[in-house]
């Protein structure tokens, strides 16, 4: 398991813990993240740490996100659900689901079962935060 070090921070339903969620990624993930803004256009789910930031770039098929081994953006962490959200790109931008989580998927502070995301979206998963851009 990772070590985690928590900080403050306001989601959907008020105060809670958030957990340093590059400590979360996967070794697999960690090692296809870029760490400087890229030149090229593309799309992306920025990773906050403890002093730096990763941007895992977003293929053009299904991302599964959850602490399950299969998932394709393995996030080590209890609050996350094994199966927790898919991210579906579509040509103007990318739809993220629910996969029917027990701590619930929020996209700029409110629960969602689906929302389109717009560059600079906030995305809460269990106590994970990530962005998502679009360059």
């Amino acid at each position: 398991m990772s070590t985690q070090t928590p900080s403050r921070s306001a989601t959907a339903e008020g105060h809670t813990e958030r957990v340093d969620a590059i400590a979360c990624l996967d070794e697999s993930v960690r090692q296809k993240a870029i760490t400087e803004r890229p030149s090229g256009p593309g799309r992306f789910l920025e990773v906050q740490g403890t002093g730096e930031a990763l941007l895992i770039p977003l293929g053009t098929g299904v991302m599964h996100i959850g602490r399950g081994l299969s998932a394709d953006l393995h996030l080590d962490e209890k609050s996350v659900s094994r199966r927790h959200a898919m991210l579906v790109p579509r040509p103007t931008g990318a739809r993220l689901l629910d996969d029917r989580s027990s701590n619930g998927t929020f996209v700029n502070g409110r629960r969602i079962v689906q929302a389109d995301l717009h560059n600079g979206d906030v995305v809460v998963l269990g106590r994970v935060v990530l962005r998502y851009l679009e360059i």
